[in-house]
């Protein structure tokens, strides 16, 4: 793919927990101050994903104030109970984010699927409708909202300001989009040092990450045609006909 397509969308909402794992060993969660950029492409894949690609998480700029609020929870032990623990949230969060596709490699079975202009249109249009899926700031309490935007637009809190988070989690990766060799068949986790320019934050690619840490291995489901998948060819004629007859009972 030459020229990556890019949606633009604005996300927001009350609370958001992007919780920082060193926060979590005495059984509370405190937020990073930014979300993380595998937060925001758990957002991306919400608003429109397919397996045949890959989103890419290039700006996010930050438009609200950052501000916590600390609320007491029982979370529910797995012994049964629960404890109070506090959790620290981000509050009245807005962020503007500019993401792109690229095709996914380890998908060889998808290429018929590789129509750069379709799933454009598709994602422009789900961004247009809020999403497919409910969009989640970090944790499933904390309800998000997207709207389209344009990424410069409006003014943001931090539009003047330099400021260094340093070492945060970037992200997952996972054996279906492994581009290095030596993390094919693991789990690894990247961690970058975050910095924020004038009020965006420039992310890395994923393979761009110098620091990481294989956290297991990890096998890619594969999937093998007419073995443990049909696609189309499970309805009648290989074609859409088959499901619409079933789900109308005509055409």
């Amino acid at each position: 793919m030459e020229k990556p397509n890019i949606i633009e969308y604005s996300v927001f909402g009350r609370y958001a927990l992007f919780t920082d794992p060193l926060s979590k060993t005495g059984g509370e969660k405190c937020s990073y101050q930014i979300p993380t950029y595998q937060a925001l492409k758990g957002i991306t894949e919400s608003i429109y994903w397919k397996p045949t690609i890959v989103w890419f998480i290039d700006e996010c700029r930050v438009m609200n104030s950052i501000q916590t609020e600390s609320k007491g929870i029982r979370p529910i032990k797995y012994s049964g109970g629960n404890d109070l623990s506090y959790y620290t949230y981000l509050r009245n969060v807005e962020y503007r984010v500019r993401a792109h596709f690229e095709w996914n490699e380890n998908r060889a079975d998808l290429v018929h699927d590789r129509n750069e202009n379709k799933h454009y249109d598709i994602a422009r249009r789900m961004v247009e409708r809020g999403g497919r899926r409910d969009i989640f700031l970090g944790a499933r309490e904390c309800q998000g909202y997207v709207e389209a935007c344009s990424f410069e637009e409006g003014n943001g809190t931090y539009d003047q300001t330099d400021l260094s988070f340093g070492v945060m989690v970037h992200g997952i990766t996972y054996p279906d989009e492994a581009v290095r060799e030596e993390e094919k068949g693991k789990m690894t986790v990247r961690l970058w040092n975050a910095q924020m320019v004038k009020g965006v934050i420039r992310f890395p690619r994923p393979e761009e990450c110098e620091i990481r840490h294989v956290l297991r291995d990890a096998k890619q489901k594969p999937f093998i045609y007419e073995k443990n998948f049909q696609g189309l060819n499970e309805f009648e004629g290989g074609d859409m006909v088959g499901m619409v007859k079933d789900v109308s009972g005509n055409l």
